[in-house]
């Protein structure tokens, strides 16, 4: 079901875009049927963080196929921005290549005088319409249009800065992953217990008992693995504990969101994900009911991802990029759009000024 736009009118291109759209991550996440292809797409999450888990697949399933025609040079994309993005960096895209449509949210202005008093107590505005008196403004999604972004490799200009990539040795964990994790769960109310083997913990490479509130990790394994523990065990702690509507809402996928966060969480540091063994069942998803498979799928993703850039927003270690230019991030973005709408306005009111003047004269 498609939400009406802003001038009440379908349109028509734009729901067979959205159409087009839904049905290629469909496909994406019928392919999504061993641990392997599992892999793949958190691997593809970790790299385009900035982006959601659906633009995530997206972008990827778009470009490996522009691969594949010869479109693009490099069999994996890496930054990715629009087209202002790019300007705003010297560079162009080159001409004749395609853009990489995703999903773009449409936000609706809302007023209400008594913002506690329900929902049905807020109205939409008109783009040009203000607050009244007393009333308080939110923003909320209403609907969702296509957008374009293009890949580094479907552009030309001025260098890039460089981004700095994580080296890691062999069995190795990234520099103060560990501390920062541990800090994350300390943080939240538990204890954080070092065990020397996993007999201590029922043969379990960590543990998270609730009632007690403590993480127990084996320490027998070398500093990568540990690691890795350490941040299954945080997923649990953030998405599943007893009265955790994510926890009830979805039993039955805690170990597959737990060492889904941490693969994702490891793969943003440069971490071998060969190592992780995620449980994924390609039948859980068509056991909810009265949802779609490819909605239940993509929300279990995109849970993973947000928990997962939750935690390394609040780690100070050397990451990969988040698949935004270097130079480029959303805050940026947000000021470039921000001096752009304030120079319209400014315009637009000195045009104004004018024709007033005009007037009286």
């Amino acid at each position: 079901m498609h939400t009406p736009t802003d001038t009440g009118v379908r349109n028509s291109g734009q729901d067979a875009r959205l159409d087009d759209l839904h049905n290629k991550l469909a496909t994406e996440v019928d392919n999504l049927v061993t641990s392997a292809d599992w892999t793949r797409a958190l691997e593809t999450a970790a790299r385009f963080r900035a982006y959601s888990a659906a633009n995530s697949l997206l972008i990827w399933v778009q470009y490996t196929d522009a691969y594949a025609k010869g479109l693009v040079p490099h069999p994996v994309p890496t930054f990715v921005a629009g087209v202002r993005g790019w300007n705003s960096l010297g560079r162009t895209v080159i001409r004749g290549q395609k853009g990489l449509q995703i999903r773009l949210p449409v936000l609706g202005r809302f007023a209400a005088a008594s913002p506690d008093a329900g929902e049905d107590t807020w109205r939409r505005l008109a783009h040009w319409e203000k607050l009244r008196p007393g009333e308080v403004l939110k923003k909320k999604l209403v609907s969702t249009k296509v957008g374009r972004v293009f890949d580094v490799a479907q552009t030309e200009g001025r260098s890039l800065e460089t981004f700095p990539e994580p080296v890691l040795l062999e069995g190795e964990a990234p520099v103060g992953l560990w501390d920062g994790v541990a800090v994350q769960i300390t943080g939240r109310g538990f204890t954080l217990r070092r065990v020397d083997s996993a007999r201590e913990i029922h043969g379990a490479n960590g543990l998270t008992d609730y009632a007690a509130r403590v993480v127990s990790v084996r320490t027998d394994m070398d500093p990568a693995a540990q690691a890795k523990s350490l941040i299954h065990e945080l997923g649990h702690v953030m998405l599943h504990g007893p009265g955790n509507a994510d926890s009830s809402s979805h039993r039955g996928i805690g170990e597959v969101e737990a060492e889904s966060i941490a693969l994702l969480v490891g793969a943003a540091h440069g971490m071998d994900t060969s190592q992780y063994t995620v449980p994924y069942v390609a039948t859980w998803a068509s056991g909810v009911p009265d949802k779609d498979e490819v909605d239940v799928v993509l929300g279990t993703l995109d849970r993973v991802r947000k928990t997962a850039s939750r935690i390394l927003d609040d780690l100070d270690t050397t990451q990969i990029s988040n698949g935004l230019p270097p130079g480029l991030d959303r805050d940026s973005l947000a000021a470039q759009h921000a001096a752009k709408r304030g120079a319209a306005k400014a315009a637009h009111h000195e045009h104004a000024q004018t024709t007033r003047e005009t007037v009286v004269l």
